[in-house]
């Protein structure tokens, strides 16, 4: 069995950043993951915010490395085709008791260094949104909140590692970790097969605790926190000109109004502990509580057609950070604990890892051949291949539209099929092209969309 360095456990946002940044750094990596895809679990279902860290708490990993993850992001956003837009948020008081409590979050946010932060009156709150509801007693401006495409940044992050050679296991639910005494290898026992690895990574998000514990440790405890959230049509969007931020509390960050990437608008999310960590199922009452909540925040809203619902879950755990630590002895590396902020934090959770793995005495050298993979555009406020007409001459496949509510072609859809990490099934289309995603739902294309993949997909789970 050959040996590499580096075994990653967990393919979502930060799993697949830290393969990324390993291999970039000329050392053999596998990235291993239970699911058929990358990015299947808290990577997949969130609120999609690039956070700047402003509400952290103060002297945490968390708020240090959300703050250096949001700048990274913007510096790599270019280069590897992730859309990000500076939208700004506004924080709204609908109370004495919450206006009284802004002052402190604009202590907060300068004790960890963000000082961007300026007060509202209630006048500039409905100056910035005017369709909020009545009641606002005050707001705070953060002028660096935005929003991010979660999708693109693990694919492209995983994309770059598998390019550059790293090997990619899917499918492989990890029975067993076979601990290496001295200088052996740890060996990784998988559904898929056994990995023989130098150092362990655990980056496994809702399961990092139970891979801690199969490396002889027990620093915590994932209780997963389901977050439901409510799409709105896009003809909503003009309503929301910031994200809308509630004051938050101790344990949740509260129900927000956001816009998306793509162009629709969202509420939520809830934040209820539960014990399962397949319960990605919505709920009658998190739908209701929503649509309660939000006829107070924004009432127009409610009056949007809705696209979708969704949930996800978050790592949430009995800490107040990150649950990250570097066992050198044991050559076992814990990046476990890793909440909402996970997608802002990924890039600077990565550059931390390869850091401290120096530091432990592995040889990091950075290569000179690395090569960048730049995803296909999502967004709405970047150019689609229907509408560009140098695309479509080049190749006709783009201009045969499939998907006519978001508007995604036949080209888009074979490409998401023969990508260095492909789609395998219409869940991964929808998140490589928006297909399946719009106002019908896939009542229009479905069929359509069935017999492209059919003809074009998917592939075999990739193996390295």
């Amino acid at each position: 069995m050959a040996v590499v360095d580096i075994a990653v456990i967990g393919a979502g946002v930060v799993g697949s950043a830290i393969a990324r940044e390993l291999v970039r750094h000329d050392l053999t990596v596998t990235l291993v993951d239970a699911a058929d895809d990358v990015g299947t679990g808290t990577s997949k279902a969130n609120t999609a915010i690039w956070h700047t860290g402003f509400d952290a708490k103060p002297g945490t990993l968390e708020a240090k490395l959300v703050a250096r993850g949001h700048t990274l992001l913007a510096e790599r956003a270019d280069a590897s085709g992730w859309p990000l837009e500076r939208t700004g948020a506004v924080l709204v008081a609908w109370d004495d008791e919450q206006r009284g409590r802004l002052p402190q979050i604009v202590a907060n946010a300068e004790a960890v260094g963000y000082r961007r932060i300026e007060p509202l009156t209630v006048e500039q709150v409905y100056q910035r949104e005017p369709a909020l509801g009545a009641g606002v007693t005050g707001g705070l401006l953060v002028p660096d909140e935005g929003l991010l495409d979660p999708w693109a940044v693990t694919l492209a992050n995983a994309t770059d590692a598998v390019v550059n050679g790293a090997a990619l296991l899917l499918g492989a639910t990890l029975t067993q970790v076979r601990v290496g005494a001295s200088s052996e290898p740890h060996v990784i026992s998988t559904t898929r097969g056994d990995v023989a690895a130098r150092w362990l990574v655990n980056a496994a998000g809702l399961g990092s605790d139970v891979v801690d514990r199969l490396m002889g440790h027990d620093g915590f405890t994932v209780t997963p926190r389901r977050g439901e959230l409510i799409v709105f049509d896009k003809l909503a969007r003009p309503l929301v000109n910031h994200i809308v931020l509630p004051v938050p509390t101790t344990t949740t960050k509260g129900v927000l109004v956001s816009p998306t990437t793509y162009g629709n608008v969202l509420l939520g999310p809830t934040a209820h502990d539960v014990t399962d960590r397949t319960a990605t199922g919505t709920t009658s009452a998190g739908l209701e509580s929503l649509v309660e909540q939000g006829r107070r925040i924004m009432p127009a809203l409610l009056r949007h057609e809705i696209t979708a619902t969704y949930a996800g879950l978050r790592a949430a755990t009995e800490h107040a950070d990150y649950c990250y630590d570097v066992f050198r002895d044991d050559r076992y590396v814990r990046v476990g604990g890793i909440r909402s902020t996970g997608v802002s934090a990924a890039l600077a959770l990565a550059e931390r890892v390869v850091s401290d793995l120096s530091d432990a005495g592995v040889a990091v050298r950075e290569r000179d051949d690395f090569t960048t993979f730049a995803m296909p555009n999502l967004a709405e406020t970047g150019r689609r291949p229907f509408a560009d007409p140098a695309a479509i001459a080049r190749d006709p496949e783009y201009g045969r539209i499939v998907c006519f509510c978001e508007r995604v072609s036949a080209g888009e859809i074979r490409d998401a099929f023969t990508q260095p990490v492909p789609a395998r099934d219409p869940d991964g289309l929808r998140r490589r092209t928006r297909a399946l995603m719009g106002r019908c739902q896939g009542f229009y294309c479905g069929a359509r969309v069935t017999g492209l993949v059919a003809r074009t997909g998917p592939g075999p789970v990739p193996r390295g």
